[in-house]
């Protein structure tokens, strides 16, 4: 039998439900001066359910899940996988009123289980029972949020108890549908003897729950953490920011992200950079976009960390440079504020300050807009600040010496516009008309942007330019980041010796999607991690104990896990939203797991076994099996080989097991955004991950020919002719050349 956790991440759906108002008891029912009816049930339970609805990737709040009261003063019980792995969460009462939660009071992963402190001292608390009190066959009632639909009650039979995965569950013969997970399983005398937490695939009318002992035992022990420290997913690194004055700053897949109103002087909010500046004079840039133009957003310098700094920012259509010397109105002088020609609305900006000895220079997208001399500070932070009730996105944030501009210039721009209007049609274009533009792919795409709003006659083409500009790029990137490893790996006498960072690569695949990742930054982040792990181990710790205490920093510390309920979203294929959601497929969680191992000195390699991908460990003469995916678990050779074939190991090969090459991991993770793009007929995005294999293997017939394809359909008519030119020249014999001549022919017309 197969079972699955629900999870609120998953819980739109069809509107199929068991909603049972009035239910006849089963003739073998028991009644007892204390026994109510099903209506009765209800009715007395209602006040004590909860709503939860959790946080997706999209920064919406989505799905919806059950928790029920079992303190007056504030304490919710639910299933862990409910409120999600350090996801944001929120919790509504049965009449809709949101509870305002103020910590995880205790958590059990093995059991599945969450009991949530929420601020309120009146509520109305549901008895907990004994599982062992409750006769096989005795009536039962569940009840909870099916699909999103509030307070419903199904009635069925306590089936039996079973033992499954080393765990207590009550076996229950009643419907179970997504929203019921965290709901209360109850006797007729209206006492808690469970907490739903799976349904049967094999059969619709088959759940299971949670022995409430666990709970109990939850409530002698808890392990309290506050709201502050659960909600770890999208914090920003201490390290790195500092928030001054609230309001909500988040990173997210190399972004950072404000919303909310901050406590300072005009709602404002600043986040201070708490790495290296370099001495005077030093530049700083980051891009920025406005969720309204009428708010303001943009870069902050010489911050006192209190309510003392420069700011220079747009704000209702126009560029604004202000000093903040105080925290009223009295101390805040607004030193420029005209609009500016080289300032696009609604869309992002790059924003640059030259901090000099005597002056300041400041840009908006390369063109100088003002210089001050206004010295009232010298000294201080930089940083990001927002103002009233702004929402806006921040990227590539860089404090240098000195930013390169070489792509920003007046006459690289001007090459550019002349590259692109004598460019040709999409259906004549041929990628080595891109190559001028690729020295400076960030400006040529800007140009293109401004372009497409000029000649709306070509903007699907300029738009499909700009991606073709931006994959181009990434390509080129990830070629030579392996041709350069190919070369060392060529040349070595000892081939163990040369070194491929899996994670860099698997970032700049990434990159393809998205965009303007600081690949820089999640570097140091992973060197932070390897840093963490060797803080915990002593001077000579054995394989198994540096194994140990990886383990116990990526899934038991940092929430690490494999993505359960939205396992075919692409996010989990990038290994930045792996570092930043700490959830991923079994490839991108065994490279993370890889390259950690390896920087600790143990010896990892990939397996990618079919269907999955796991990691073995080499210790002396021994090897051990790993399921990165499942917290690392060690596999048997006989699960390797039951996991391989499917639960078929007389299918199994022993080509199976060997290790996976670099080159082979990264086609994989490539061959998965395909497959997943394919699944949605998404022909640009199939372009570009076939952009990104062929310059990993150039020779790859396969791809070549698909790539010829979805060039053609996509419209870019001679750049597929040259895909099937290069077959007709090489003249594979793998091939029906006649009938690659026929396709020439056809995509010639």
């Amino acid at each position: 039998m197969s079972f699955t956790y629900f999870s609120a991440r998953i819980l739109a759906g069809t509107l199929a439900l068991w909603i049972i108002t009035t239910v006849t008891r089963p003739a073998y029912s028991q009644e007892t001066d204390t026994s109510k009816t099903v209506e009765q049930l209800a009715s007395d339970v209602k006040p004590s359910l909860v709503t939860i609805s959790t946080k997706g990737r999209d920064g919406k709040y989505q799905g919806v899940g059950t928790g029920f009261v079992i303190e007056k003063e504030g304490l919710i019980a639910t299933n862990l996988h409910v409120i999600g792995d350090s996801r944001e969460f929120r919790i509504e009462d049965s009449s809709g009123e949101q509870l305002k939660v103020t910590g995880i009071h205790a958590s059990d992963r093995v059991m599945d289980l969450a009991l949530i402190r929420v601020e309120a001292n009146d509520l109305t608390p549901l008895p907990l029972g004994d599982i062992n009190s409750l006769a096989q066959g005795a009536p039962i009632i569940v009840m909870g949020n099916p699909h999103g639909l509030r307070n419903s009650v199904v009635a069925g039979v306590n089936s039996g108890i079973r033992e499954i995965d080393g765990r207590k569950m009550m076996q229950l013969a009643i419907p179970i549908e997504p929203g019921n997970s965290g709901g209360p399983v109850l006797d007729m005398h209206g006492q808690v003897h469970g907490i739903v937490t799976m349904k049967s695939l094999v059969t619709a009318n088959l759940g299971f729950a949670v022995d409430v002992a666990p709970l109990k035992a939850l409530l002698e022990a808890p392990n309290p953490v506050t709201i502050d420290q659960w909600l770890t997913i999208g914090s920003l690194d201490p390290r790195d920011w500092k928030p001054v004055f609230g309001a909500q700053w988040k990173q997210r897949g190399g972004r950072i992200l404000v919303g909310g109103t901050g406590a300072g002087f005009a709602g404002r909010s600043i986040c201070l950079f708490q790495g290296a500046i370099p001495e005077i004079p030093y530049e700083v840039q980051v891009r920025v976009k406005l969720d309204d133009e009428k708010g303001a957003a943009g870069l902050v310098f010489f911050a006192d960390g209190q309510d003392k700094h420069y700011g220079f920012y747009p704000t209702n259509n126009k560029v604004r440079f202000t000093l903040f010397e105080g925290s009223s109105v009295f101390t805040w002088t607004v030193l420029y504020d005209q609009p500016s020609d080289a300032y696009r609305p609604g869309e992002f900006n790059t924003l640059r300050v030259r901090i000099e000895e005597d002056r300041f220079k400041m840009f908006v997208n390369g063109q100088q807009v003002l210089e001050s001399t206004n010295r009232n500070l010298t000294s201080g932070k930089p940083g990001l600040a927002k103002f009233r009730e702004t929402a806006a996105d921040f990227r590539n944030f860089i404090v240098a010496k000195e930013i390169d501009k070489s792509s920003l210039s007046q006459d690289a721009q001007q090459e550019i516009s002349t590259t692109i209007s004598n460019i040709p049609s999409l259906a004549e274009l041929k990628p080595e008309h891109l190559k001028p533009l690729l020295q400076g792919p960030e400006t040529a795409r800007t140009i293109l942007q401004q372009e497409s709003k000029r000649l709306e006659q070509r903007l699907k083409e300029l738009k499909k330019l700009d991606a073709d500009i931006h994959t181009h790029a990434v390509a080129r990137r990830l070629a030579e980041y392996y041709r350069d490893y190919d070369a060392r790996l060529t040349e070595a006498a000892d081939k163990s010796s040369v070194s491929f960072d899996l994670i860099k690569a698997a970032l700049i695949i990434a990159s393809i999607d998205e965009q303007d990742i600081n690949i820089a930054a999640y570097l140091r982040q992973v060197d932070r991690m390897v840093t963490d792990i060797k803080a915990s181990l002593g001077d000579e710790d054995s394989p198994n104990s540096v194994r140990d205490a990886l383990n116990k920093y990526l899934y038991q510390d940092n929430g690490f896990h494999g993505a359960r309920f939205d396992y075919y979203h692409r996010a989990n294929s990038y290994m930045n939203r792996l570092l930043d959601d700490r959830e991923g497929l079994p490839i991108t969680l065994s490279i993370l797991y890889m390259e950690l191992g390896n920087r600790l000195g143990l010896e990892i390699e990939g397996v990618g076994i079919p269907g999955h991908f796991i990691v073995r460990q080499e210790i002396e003469d021994t090897q051990v099996f790993l399921d990165p995916f499942e917290d690392a678990k060690v596999l048997s050779l006989d699960e390797v080989k039951s996991l391989a074939t499917n639960g078929r190991p007389e299918q199994f090969q022993e080509q199976f097991l060997e290790v996976a090459s670099n080159k082979s991991i990264l086609m994989r993770m490539l061959n998965n955004l395909l497959g997943l793009a394919q699944d949605e007929d998404d022909k640009e995005s199939m372009l570009r991950y076939l952009e990104l294999l062929m310059a990993l293997d150039k020779t790859h017939i396969q791809n070549r020919g698909m790539r010829a394809i979805i060039r053609f359909e996509t419209g870019r008519k001679q750049a597929a002719i040259d895909d099937l030119d290069y077959f007709l020249d090489t003249r594979p014999a793998e091939l029906d050349l006649n009938q690659i001549q026929r396709m020439r022919d056809y995509f010639s017309r």
